[in-house]
């Protein structure tokens, strides 16, 4: 697993984007070959879609052969209701690119059997071939997707009762009336994510920090969802400095030294590239042993 940390926000999306793009224009996508690209919702990747929709009106990025998978989606909420994960989607990233709307795919929250929606998800996702990339955020208590503490670590698309902390803290999106939230939702399971080929989380804010402290230097569990990342053969975490204040110095140091090697070797223009230079895919990843 590695784990970059840049300077705040701002670096940390541009620094996801960037990986992201360079993904991409390495997988060379085609109508035959699309790229298929797991998404997530929240505050944490909006300045990354936003560096994507600047590489794509800069003429840098296309997604005419991106397929694209989100995360998770509320229950009960009208798709064009302007806090659905639908709604978010296209106002904050689709919309503003050149992408298919049939290779748009959420979960719908309204279908008229959400157990059959979710098994009809992952179904789709097989039939393309599985998700090349998923990107991720994390609430500050550690779940990933809608995958609330104390989810199985192998899980699957289902219907999911959100925890009380986490309706709270999305109270902020409802006019701050936690009444208006919904408390349930569609999510793509633990499994479904670690399943990608690459998995990449994002993590940010101090509010964040007690979450990276325990998916970087304690072990799995299922009480912090995100720590099934270390399990994962490709997976990358890009935090801000203070997401990083309660992780031991000796760790920060560590991986800091581990990413100024990685950049010596194949460039800080590569952004740290698992697959910019194909010979170092893989042996650039660092795990960390207390």
């Amino acid at each position: 697993m590695r784990l970059v940390i840049r300077q705040d926000y701002d670096a940390v999306s541009y620094h996801v984007a960037k990986y992201v793009k360079e993904r991409i224009r390495e997988f060379s996508p085609s109508a035959t070959k699309p790229f298929v690209l797991g998404l997530p919702t929240g505050s944490s990747p909006v300045g990354v879609y936003r560096n994507l929709v600047n590489f794509h009106q800069a003429g840098e990025l296309s997604f005419q052969h991106i397929i694209t998978f989100n995360m998770d989606e509320y229950v009960g909420l009208p798709r064009d209701h302007p806090e659905s994960y639908h709604s978010f989607m296209w106002s904050n990233f689709f919309k503003h690119i050149d992408i298919l709307p049939e290779n748009v795919h959420i979960l719908d929250g309204n279908a008229t059997d959400l157990d059959l929606e979710c098994q009809r998800y992952e179904e789709r996702i097989a039939a393309v071939g599985g998700i090349e990339l998923f990107l991720g955020g994390i609430g500050p208590d550690g779940h990933i997707a809608f995958n609330e503490p104390g989810s199985s670590l192998n899980s699957r698309t289902r219907v999911k009762t959100l925890a009380y902390d986490t309706i709270v803290a999305n109270a902020r999106f409802f006019d701050n009336d936690i009444t208006k939230v919904p408390n349930l939702a569609l999510t793509v399971g633990v499994g479904t994510v670690m399943d990608a080929r690459e998995v990449c989380i994002i993590i940010t804010g101090a509010h964040k920090a007690l979450a990276l402290a325990k998916c970087i230097e304690e072990g799995v569990n299922h009480m912090w969802t995100v720590s099934a990342i270390q399990l994962h053969p490709r997976g990358m975490v890009v935090c801000d400095e203070d997401a990083t204040l309660e992780l031991h110095v000796k760790t920060v140091n560590y991986f800091k030294s581990i990413e100024k090697v990685h950049e010596q070797l194949i460039g800080s223009d590569n952004v740290g590239l698992q697959g910019g230079v194909k010979s170092w895919r893989g042996n650039a990843e660092a795990t960390y042993h207390q």
